[in-house]
């Protein structure tokens, strides 16, 4: 890990990272026999998309996260990502098992970052990702992550930016086992969230 950049790491992430389960939880062969596809969502994907979206909001209040508990996302967000060709989905074995908002036009959000950002190169963002319930702690987040990885940088984009609540763990273990840097906070109105990016290599 690096400096200042990767700087601010709760101490709870250090000690994770010595625990075999941390690790499990980002581990992909759980979902081996699994075929994937990673493709954009169709409007026939927006009642299963809401199922797992309802999933995750169900679970973020078991965590106590104040996130997605003030009536956002709703299902409206995810009818406007799939007609602005933004929705993305994960399917295990044909079926829907991960959603995410994939957005290369930039988000207006990151202009006024309190920090600063590795890059100024253009960036893919992700928004509302939500993974299914049954596939929970099986690497499907860690892999949607990846494909998205992946589509930027067949796009050209050398830059991944993200946000998450300052108490939404599980998105940040995540980051910061896919090595994303924290770079400051952003804000939406008034809610604040905690801004990562990734630099994109092309070798």
């Amino acid at each position: 890990m690096d400096g200042l950049a990767r700087l601010i790491v709760p101490p709870i992430f250090m000690r994770l990272c010595r625990i075999k389960k941390f690790h499990a939880i980002f581990a992909t062969s759980d979902t081996n026999s699994m075929d994937f596809l990673f493709k954009k969502a169709e409007q026939a994907d927006t009642g299963r998309i809401w199922q797992i979206i309802l999933q995750a909001k169900e679970q973020m209040r078991q965590m106590n996260s104040r996130q997605w508990q003030d009536g956002y996302p709703a299902i409206e967000n995810i009818a406007s990502d799939i007609a602005k060709g933004y929705g993305y989905v994960l399917c295990g074995n044909s079926s829907v098992i991960a959603y995410g908002s994939v957005i290369f036009d930039g988000e207006s959000a990151y202009n006024d970052i309190q920090g600063k950002w590795l890059t100024d190169l253009p960036y893919v963002v992700i928004h509302r990702l939500a993974v299914a319930d049954e596939v929970k702690n099986r690497g499907v987040a860690t892999l949607f992550m990846q494909k998205v990885q992946e589509l930027a940088k067949q796009k050209g984009f050398g830059s991944f930016r993200i946000d998450t609540n300052f108490d939404n763990l599980y998105m940040q273990k995540i980051l910061f086992a896919l090595n994303f840097t924290y770079c400051g906070e952003i804000f939406y109105d008034k809610n604040q969230r905690r801004a990562y990016e990734k630099i994109l290599s092309f070798d």
